[in-house]
């Protein structure tokens, strides 16, 4: 056992040579009653941001998950009201602004007659 704390004496004795005694200094020798109570309040301070952080992210249960309510807010509708089908797809927004329907939509029933489809007809749901 006095093996082992020489060689930890002897490692700390290079160690503070080398980089100085601060290295090898306990970490209470400089701690006071001031540190302790600043220290307490950066502890209170940072719990309270948080608290705040977490009530400005309200959660909310969609479909069996948590979705924050910022995400809800927005107004961005990726379903094609005609084929029902969500879209990740970029281009299916300029349809979607345009047409109110999506690219394949588009394809499928809207090219080659704009002027009826802008008039509101549109395609009978199938069963």
């Amino acid at each position: 056992m006095s093996k082992k704390i020489n060689k930890i004496a002897q490692f700390e004795k290079a160690i503070s040579q080398r980089y100085g005694e601060e290295v090898v200094a306990s970490p209470k020798k400089d701690w006071t009653d001031k540190k302790e109570k600043e220290y307490q309040e950066q502890i209170k301070e940072v719990y309270l941001q948080e608290r705040r952080i977490d009530s400005t992210t309200d959660k909310i249960e969609v479909d069996g998950f948590l979705v924050s309510k910022k995400l809800l807010n927005r107004d961005n509708n990726r379903s094609c009201p005609v084929c029902g089908i969500y879209s990740f797809e970029i281009r299916d927004n300029i349809y979607m602004i345009k047409f109110d329907c999506c690219f394949k939509c588009y394809i499928q029933w809207v090219e080659d007659r704009e002027d009826r489809w802008k008039s509101g007809w549109r395609p009978e749901k199938e069963k």
